[in-house]
């Protein structure tokens, strides 16, 4: 079978590698969060980024699990997590599972 440059081979099992990087995924982030139901208006970029970020690895770490699955090892983790910064995880959850869904509904 000839080669399509316009196929993706790897097609229903998992992204093209432009979505597998953060730096990718974070622009949309920056641009979009005041927008999203849980974002305040007393708190910046910088307060739910590392929830965005922890939400983008691991829905790519976990990805045969669902979030029902995984969401209480996800909490567990947050306090070692080096890009949580000072969120505590009632204030980060709600960006992780946002994240979470961004790169799952790929």
């Amino acid at each position: 079978m000839p080669r399509r440059d316009d196929v993706n081979p790897t097609q229903g099992f998992r992204p093209p590698d432009r979505y597998l990087h953060w730096e990718v995924d974070e622009p949309y982030w920056r641009e979009n969060f005041r927008e999203r139901p849980y974002a305040t208006a007393d708190r910046d970029f910088a307060f739910y980024s590392g929830a965005y970020r922890y939400g983008f690895e691991s829905a790519h770490k976990y990805r045969l699990n669902n979030w029902d699955e995984i969401e209480s090892d996800l909490a567990a983790g947050w306090d070692g997590y080096e890009h949580r910064g000072e969120t505590a995880w009632e204030h980060a959850k709600h960006a992780v599972r946002d994240a979470w869904d961004r790169v799952r509904n790929r």
